[in-house]
This record gives structure tokens, C-alpha cells and sequence, in this order.
């Protein structure tokens, strides 16, 4: 089954092709931004019974230095046999699209990111044939974006660093940062902040930092929209308000009594969860929330 941060990894790339240049700069290669991109299929199935499939692959066109393919893979963990898939790629492409290509291997942690990046020689060492040289990004080398401005300043990088340093310390300040520059963003243009909000999400994954984004979100109402608020209202939604409470109190400290966790948990009623949620980001104690209005 494909994981939520797998997803995220590649299609933040889906939502900013542009991304692609700016974050592998730190791997001192250098890029054109491309002043088009249009997606490509994924699917790499030739006519026979061996499927291969690239989770992204987009067409980057530019102004200096041409067109080419790129193909993002996001890596959750060694593959001994993702190399030769990963060398079928860029000669399938070139085959097909006569185009050259390049392939980026997104990974969420250390040692994956150094097992992706070795070179790979396909061929008697002699002479080798082919070899394979992926662009890596992985947590050492997508820097830590922990200000509001620096997040403002590139959002699809800050959401890309949330899930590639969701375990860090770090994670706090980044999530932090984040949400303020995303709130900013919703005043321009909500749509676009609300994916950005849902592809933060899928990328924490079941981390500890996912709790913490929930409760940012949840604080600030006006810019909870993503998958979980949807997912919520679809689906479970008294039990998902009643959680997003429990995160809140929880994260500002407030102490909640046995009664008064079953009291959130048991209650059943939308209107009034909503309530208590809209009231715990100034609460002080539980016993203002369940006051009854004068």
C-alpha cells in the first residue's frame, strides 16, 4: 500500500515543478527553472507482462537549457532491486520520448537517502554499460526551513522539509513556520493553501509531528481544511472533532480530568464539539468549555 508521506513526496514536485531546480541545489547541480511543465503518464508497462511504473514524471521545458523528462521516485527504504528499475527508466524514457531524463529519488531518511545515491554500473567492470546517477534528496541535504519568511518565501520547499525532517528536532519549529506562511497564503489564494495543508499532512505520516500539525490546524480554524478536516466531516466526524479537541488541550497544557475526557469523548453532537473546539484555543481550563451561555 502506498503511504501517505510516499505520496507527498513526489507530488509536491506535481504541484511546483519549479521545486525541482531550487531543491537540488544543495547537491551543487545546477538547473534551468522551466518555464512550462505538463505531466506525463506514469505508467512504463511495455506490451508484456512486466509492469513499471514512476510515481511522477513531468516535462520540464526552459528557456536555457531545453527540455528534458523528470521522474521522482520517493523511497521509504532499501529496494535491492529498485536500481535496475530505476536504470529501465531514463533509457525507456529516451526510447520513447527522445528526450533525455532524469531521475530524483526522494527519501525520508538518512540511510536510505545514502543507499539511493550510490552509483550503480550495470555491465562487466571493463566496460560498463550504463550508469546510473540519481539526484538524491533526503533529509541532509533539503535544509531546514524554521521562519515564517523563509517558509513565505518558498512553500513547496518548507512543505517538502516538514516531511523529510519530520523526525527531527527541528520538526516543532518547521510545522511552526509553516502554518503561519500558509495562513498568509489562504488570503491570496485558499485553494492553493488548502493542498499545500493536505500534502503537509500526508507527509508527517503517523509521526509525532503529524499530532502537533493537527493542533496548529486546529487552533486556527479558518485555515483547517485539509484531508483530516474533510476526511472528518466524511467520515467518523464527531469522533475525529473529539480527538482534534483532546490535541488541543493537550498541546496547550490543559489538564483534563477522566470526566471530562469521557465527557468530550462520549459526546456525539457535531454543533457542540465544534463549540468546545472553537473554544479551547483561549481556554484556560475545561470547565470553559462546557460553560452554558448567560
Amino acid at each position: 500500500m502506498v503511504s501517505s508521506p510516499h505520496e507527498a513526496m513526489h507530488r509536491i514536485f506535481q504541484q511546483d515543478p519549479a521545486l525541482f531546480p531550487r531543491a537540488v541545489r544543495a547537491l551543487g547541480v545546477s538547473f534551468s527553472n522551466p518555464v512550462s511543465a505538463s505531466p506525463f503518464p506514469t505508467d512504463l508497462t511495455e506490451n508484456r507482462p512486466l509492469e513499471r511504473r514512476v510515481d511522477t514524471l513531468l516535462r520540464l521545458d526552459t528557456a536555457k537549457d531545453g527540455s528534458f523528462l523528470l521522474a521522482v521516485e520517493a523511497q521509504g527504504g532499501r529496494d535491492l532491486d529498485k536500481p535496475a528499475s530505476w536504470a529501465y527508466y531514463p533509457a525507456y524514457l529516451y526510447a520513447k520520448y527522445k528526450m533525455p531524463a532524469v531521475l530524483l529519488v526522494v527519501c525520508g531518511d538518512r540511510h536510505t537517502a545514502a543507499w539511493a545515491a550510490q552509483q550503480v554500473s550495470l555491465g562487466p567492470p571493463q566496460w560498463p554499460t550504463l550508469t546510473l546517477r540519481p539526484l538524491v534528496l533526503g533529509p541532509d541535504t533539503v535544509p531546514v526551513i524554521d521562519t515564517p519568511e523563509a517558509a513565505a518565501k518558498d512553500i513547496s520547499l518548507a512543505v517538502l522539509s516538514s516531511a523529510l525532517h519530520s523526525r527531527a528536532p527541528e520538526s516543532d519549529a518547521i510545522l511552526k513556520a509553516l502554518a503561519a506562511a500558509l495562513k498568509g497564503l489562504q488570503a491570496d489564494d485558499e485553494d492553493t493553501a488548502s493542498i499545500y495543508i493536505e500534502l503537509t499532512e500526508q507527509g508527517l505520516g503517523k509521526t509525532p509531528a503529524a499530532d502537533l500539525w493537527r493542533h496548529l490546524m486546529a487552533v486556527d480554524l479558518s485555515i483547517f481544511q485539509s484531508q483530516t478536516a474533510q476526511a472528518l466531516r466524511a467520515e467518523g466526524l464527531t469522533e475525529g472533532l473529539a480527538e482534534a479537541l483532546l490535541v488541543v488541550l493537550s498541546g496547550r497544557g490543559i489538564d483534563i480530568s477522566d470526566e471530562a475526557r469521557d465527557r468530550i469523548t462520549t459526546c456525539d453532537d457535531h454543533d457542540t464539539l465544534t463549540t468546545w473546539l472553537t473554544r479551547a484555543a483561549t481556554a484556560t481550563t475545561t470547565a470553559e468549555l462546557f460553560m452554558q451561555p448567560k
